[in-house]
């Protein structure tokens, strides 16, 4: 696929991205249409917050929400450049972003690396900038760390995974690991989309490759 000249799956440069605006074009809802907790912080005392980009966000934030230990989910755009971008920019690959799910935790009750190993499961990390017949940059997949420890940790599982589906003939991980930038909330209609639209589209799909996680990276 092109875009005035330029494949979708070419990452986009700083200097050639869409500029954006200061402040976002929409509004989203106050509180989850499943879990009834706020999309928006600050969340309570003891919540942790990871973020993980695995393809169409619509799919991605319903695996999370299903998680027990997952106190609030919300979908956005993270790791590109145009600042409060909307949907329809994200889809031209000008903005550099990632659909992305924010997921909000209880560490008491879930921990990093079962979130990690639930995201490594449920898609196919090996596929560059697509995921199955979603191709474009926004469909990379990608975890965005926000402290130093889930770096450590996503790292050690990336490569513990890594060896697991090369053994397996599967092929070399191609997950993004990074530091968080600012997470731009998407559009109202995008936020629980599958609890909205039950049997609308979902591109999830993982190899049948069981991902082991390590004492280090579940804690």
């Amino acid at each position: 696929m092109m875009f005035f000249g330029r494949k979708k799956t070419a990452m986009v440069t700083p200097a050639e991205a869409l500029r954006g605006r200061d402040r976002p074009v929409f509004t989203i809802p106050e509180r989850h249409a499943v879990l009834d907790a706020p999309l928006q912080g600050p969340f309570p005392a003891g919540m942790e917050v990871a973020y993980f980009a695995l393809g169409c966000f619509w799919g991605a934030e319903r695996l999370f929400w299903q998680a027990d230990g997952v106190y609030s989910t919300a979908v956005g755009y993270m790791g590109g450049y145009t600042q409060n971008p909307t949907y329809q920019e994200v889809c031209t690959g000008q903005t550099g972003h990632a659909e992305t799910v924010q997921v909000v935790f209880d560490p008491a009750r879930v921990t990093y690396g079962d979130l990690l190993k639930r995201y490594f499961e449920a898609h196919d990390p090996t596929q560059g900038m697509r995921q199955g017949n979603d191709v474009g940059t926004q469909y990379r997949s990608a975890i965005y760390c926000v402290d130093e420890g889930q770096v450590q940790a996503a790292t050690a599982v990336q490569a513990t995974y890594d060896a697991a589906l090369r053994a397996a003939g599967v092929g070399g991980i191609t997950t993004e690991i990074a530091k968080a930038g600012p997470f731009h909330y998407a559009e109202a209609y995008h936020q629980q989309y599958l609890h909205k639209v039950p049997d609308g589209y979902c591109g999830l799909a993982g190899t049948g490759v069981t991902c082991p996680i390590g004492a280090a990276a579940s804690s």
